[in-house]
């Protein structure tokens, strides 16, 4: 029989194995729980998130941020472009280098896509303790740490 996740996540090696599993549920789950009108891949939404997020960005700097390779980049840029969520224009100081943003339209898919995994999440949370909820409250930003090194 499995241990339990308390007894397992005693040491930190059991702790990192019931985390890994644990977040990649949370992943595959948050993924069925996209909107119904989104075709986009999960990596494609990630780089539509990531321009919502930080605003218009090189093809670099969005490889770097979805550690890509900036070729594999273009590629998905090169998707939206003509889906026509995105558009690209030319650097402000720098010619050689071509900037990314959203259109209207990348913005509402993101949106659309947000709102409906958080209103899935934000129901899975109500039915937490209120002391469940803080102890996610206090980890929040431990895991943004861990997933952004």
């Amino acid at each position: 029989m499995a241990p339990t996740v308390e007894k397992a996540a005693r040491t930190d090696a059991g702790l990192a194995s019931q985390l890994r599993l644990s977040v990649m549920r949370l992943r595959r789950r948050l993924a069925n729980e996209r909107h119904p009108d989104n075709e986009l891949s999960l990596n494609t939404m990630a780089v539509l998130g990531s321009l919502y997020r930080h605003g218009a960005l090189t093809v670099g700097e969005l490889a770097s941020l979805e550690r890509v390779q900036p070729p594999s980049m273009t590629r998905t840029i090169n998707c939206l472009q003509e889906s026509g969520h995105v558009v690209r224009r030319p650097h402000e100081s720098d010619g050689r280098l071509v900037v990314v943003e959203l259109t209207e339209s990348g913005t509402a898919t993101v949106i659309a896509d947000r709102r409906s995994r958080d209103a899935w999440l934000a129901r899975r949370l109500s039915d937490l303790t209120p002391h469940e909820r803080a102890v996610l409250r206090e980890a929040a930003p431990i895991l943004e740490r861990l997933s952004s090194s």
